[in-house]
């Protein structure tokens, strides 16, 4: 047996052996020397390179943060805002105030209520004199704050005769203090007749038995008329003219997008005076110009055939989507890319106080009001401290319709009457204003309760596109141009088939637009008699207001049967005279004077 032998100490000798190269390692060497001398090469190259920025830019201001996107603090003259609405608390403290049983106003909670209660219709701040005001802002540091109260307004259904009364409350907040009386000095006579009361949902639930009353006997005729449709109805208005009565014309549409632009032709005049819906009463029906004082007729009118019909119209088919905000046709040209924005790299040039609502810009300064009836308002404009305007607000807002049929031969809605400030709607970003506007809020108060719009105002920076002055001399200093930037608030609000953008633009002109689209139904007259006349178009009222020129204009689409106005009231300097911008505009029929104390058709 052969015995174990140590291994040989001669290297390369008998019994050593030589481990297999490993081509891992060699791979691994070999890339460990390339990124090494990379990296030494590289960090050379940027050191130098570092070393030629920073003599580069020895010199200049070092990077700052990126301007923020929000409105830099405002200083306003005053700080309180004399022409700002109630907040929810309050109106909440009032409404609470008004229902203790020492007030003894037997109030009935809107939501539960019949036209035969007592309800509070409407609550708002009643602004102080424009004498208290000017005071106060010469020397707000010495003179008082003026006592702030509220306007409040009752329909008293639950009497013997009712009527609507406004009353003065105050001084807020509720406290011992506070008392309340009729107000009577402005707005109305004593007392509104209760015909004359305002817009409420509780007329519509009101009138549905009345309706169901006469719609019940003919639903077979107007399913043979109409077609197996669903109708929807509106009323008209003014629906009285002193209070001694209360009347509308209810018209009947499709239900579908856009109702206004599918009308049927058919009408029910109806009186819907006093409190008691069981008095209600029908009085006319009107279809395809013929008229019936009684159900009874116009069924006799259908079965004995002599009810001329009205001829199928040819875009009543089955496809309706032409009344909707659908895009017709195909996307034009380039459509698919982004359209132009603002932006203001430097950040916002305007100064808001969200808490007053007070906004500055390039020496102008400006407080804000909002109401229920006609929203945004513009208080104590002031340009380098001296005040040009103190009040600047709507009054009215008049949409007259002309038309043969009877609902458009009798209409003329009065846009405050249905609180163009509670219709207010919030603006779309990108739509409405630019990204970077700022958005203010607003709150109003219905009969059925607070409304709170986050983004009723906007307010943005625009640069107009054209400059404000241009030329080109042939002297030194001669040539030049001021680039157009102007101030823009806006506000947008949808009354039914109506919406008025609000615009008020400084400082090139102080002046107020207000474009209103409409979408309404009008007569068109053909060549034969051979059936209802309707035409359809969208039409603009633009009018604005100068404090330069002190008029107003106003301009209309071309071929529009329509009239519409509105009425602004405008108070100037600082020693309590008022001017008030007036306008006239004749046309073949009538003309209009505008005033702050009349409107005059003639």
């Amino acid at each position: 047996m052969q015995g174990y032998q140590l291994l040989k100490e001669a290297v390369g000798g008998e019994g050593f052996h030589r481990p297999p190269f490993s081509r891992r390692l060699a791979w691994a060497a070999l890339f460990s020397t390339v990124f090494l001398t990379s990296s030494v090469l590289y960090a050379s190259r940027w050191t130098d390179r570092t070393s030629e920025l920073q003599g580069f830019h020895a010199n200049d201001v070092p990077l700052k943060q990126c301007p923020s996107g929000l409105p830099p603090p405002a200083k306003p003259p005053a700080q309180v805002n004399l022409w700002t609405g109630l907040t929810v608390d309050e109106t909440v403290a009032i409404t609470d105030w008004l229902s203790a049983p020492e007030r003894d106003l037997n109030l009935t909670l809107s939501d539960r209520a019949a036209l035969g209660d007592n309800i509070i219709y409407h609550i708002e701040a009643y602004r102080p004199s424009k004498a208290e005001a000017l005071a106060y802002l010469e020397s707000p540091l010495d003179e008082k704050v003026p006592q702030r109260f509220a306007r409040v307004t009752i329909h008293h259904g639950s009497v013997n005769e009712p009527y609507i009364m406004d009353y003065l409350v105050g001084p807020l907040p509720i406290t011992h203090k506070t008392s309340m009386r009729e107000l009577t000095e402005i707005y109305h006579r004593n007392p509104v007749p209760f015909n004359a009361r305002g817009y409420t949902a509780v007329v519509f639930a009101e009138l549905n038995p009345l309706m169901s009353k006469i719609m019940a006997p003919i639903e077979d005729i107007v399913k043979e008329l109409f077609g197996n449709v669903t109708l929807v109805a509106a009323a008209n208005g003014p629906m009285s003219f002193d209070g001694s009565f209360r009347r509308s014309w209810i018209s009947w549409r499709r239900k579908v997008s856009g109702p206004w632009l599918h009308p049927v032709g058919f009408f029910q005049y109806v009186d819907i005076s006093g409190p008691d819906p069981s008095k209600w009463r029908l009085l006319k029906i009107v279809y395809n110009h013929q008229v019936f004082t009684d159900i009874d007729s116009f069924i006799d009118a259908f079965r004995n055939g002599t009810l001329k019909r009205i001829p199928s119209r040819p875009d009543q088919k089955e496809d309706v989507s032409w009344s909707t905000r659908k895009r017709p046709g195909a996307q034009r040209d380039l459509d698919h890319l982004p359209g132009p924005r603002s932006v203001s790299f430097g950040g916002l040039r305007f100064r808001v106080d969200r808490a007053l609502q007070y906004v500055s810009w390039m020496g102008w300064g400006l407080y804000l009001g909002f109401d229920r009836d006609m929203g945004l308002s513009l208080w104590d404009i002031r340009f380098r401290d001296e005040r040009l305007i103190y009040e600047l607000s709507p009054q009215e807002a008049i949409a007259q319709y002309a038309g043969n049929d009877p609902m458009q031969a009798t209409t003329a809605w009065l846009d405050r009457y249905f609180g163009m400030g509670s219709a207010v709607r919030d603006m779309l970003p990108g739509y409405d204003c630019p990204h970077e506007a700022v958005y203010l809020p607003a709150t109003t108060f219905t009969h059925m309760g607070t409304i709170i719009r986050e983004r009723a105002i906007c307010i943005f920076e625009q640069d107009t596109g054209r400059p404000i002055t241009r030329h080109t001399g042939y002297d030194e200093e001669e040539f030049g141009a001021v680039r157009g930037y102007v101030l823009t608030i806006r506000s947008t609000s949808t009354v039914g088939n109506l919406t008025i953008c609000s615009i008020w633009t400084v400082p090139s002109k102080c002046a107020c637009q207000h474009p209103a689209t409409f979408k309404v139904g009008i007569g068109k007259v053909p060549k034969k008699r051979t059936g209802p006349r309707f035409v359809t178009p969208r039409w603009v009222l633009f009018m604005t207001m100068s404090s330069t020129s002190r008029s107003i204009w106003m301009s209309l689409g071309p071929r529009t049967l329509c009239c519409s106005r509105i009425l602004y009231r405008r108070k100037l300097s600082n020693h309590g005279s008022m001017r008030t911008g007036e306008a006239k505009r004749y046309n073949r029929r009538s003309s209009v004077t505008i005033s702050n104390q009349r409107t005059m058709l003639s």
